[in-house]
């Protein structure tokens, strides 16, 4: 069963934005093996980086627990 991340999807959604590229926003949900992917690739040649804003902004986009990160409470 999924919850409610405790990491806050603003600050999330807004690292993603300014620095996604370098996955610096999985490194703050958690994920390190997936952000160092994204550090060395660019963020995916900027594809991964719009899929990951994409899903922030839908609340599809979890922690390294599995709980999705929400932008409001």
């Amino acid at each position: 069963m999924e919850g409610i991340s405790n990491k806050n999807g603003i600050a999330c959604l807004l690292l993603c934005f300014f620095l996604g590229t370098f996955g610096v926003h999985r490194f703050y949900a958690g994920k390190i093996g997936t952000g160092i992917l994204m550090l060395i690739t660019i963020g995916g040649l900027g594809i991964w980086y719009l899929a990951d804003i994409i899903m922030i902004i839908c609340g599809a986009f979890t922690d390294k627990a599995g709980n999705k990160v929400k932008l409001s409470n």
